[in-house]
């Protein structure tokens, strides 16, 4: 008995060990919420729809077990006023395609002066699932009062204008 009991320990730590190490593999899943395998390929966009309601019900529910691995964790959430700007020499200190963290300016880069390099937000109510990335500065009036979104170029900004909004702050 305490030879089978020893095996079962094995057993289960081999099982264990199996699921720590291939974790990071994609489409694996870990314990917390839904995870749903979706089909993009339809026919007709009734059909899209009718798994787009059905897939937002599935991830609302409360009856779900399992989470994707790269799914966000949302932090906070906060109403924030949202400007834009681009790249030119006018709006900027130095070179206007260089953020202040020194990354080149790319389709999504945020300035923002009270959340640290780096930081992943959502815009859901302007942008839906678009994912923005903390790589700028703004003027320092602005404390914590409002972020900036980066266009490519200056009338998209002007177009854009100043929008009130929520911000989800997320973490990976």
């Amino acid at each position: 008995m305490n030879i089978n009991s020893e095996t079962h320990k094995i057993g289960f730590i081999t099982i264990a060990l199996f699921f720590a190490f291939f974790s990071f593999l994609p489409g694996v899943l870990v314990e917390g919420s839904p995870s749903v395998i979706i089909n993009d390929s339809f026919n007709d966009d009734s059909e899209q729809e009718s798994l787009n309601e059905e897939k937002e019900s599935y991830y609302a529910s409360n009856n779900t077990f399992l989470t994707p691995i790269n799914r966000p964790f949302l932090i906070q959430v906060r109403k924030i006023s949202v400007t834009a700007y681009s790249s030119t020499p006018d709006q900027t200190e130095g070179d206007p395609f260089i953020t202040a963290s020194g990354a080149r300016v790319y389709d999504g880069v945020l300035a923002a002066n009270f959340l640290p390099f780096g930081t992943k937000v959502r815009l859901p109510e302007l942008f839906e699932d678009k994912i923005f990335i903390v790589e700028d500065r703004m003027n320092s009036r602005f404390k914590d009062t409002r972020i900036d979104i980066w266009f490519p170029d200056r009338q998209s900004a002007k177009e854009f204008g100043i929008q009130e909004t929520i911000m989800e702050i997320l973490d990976y």
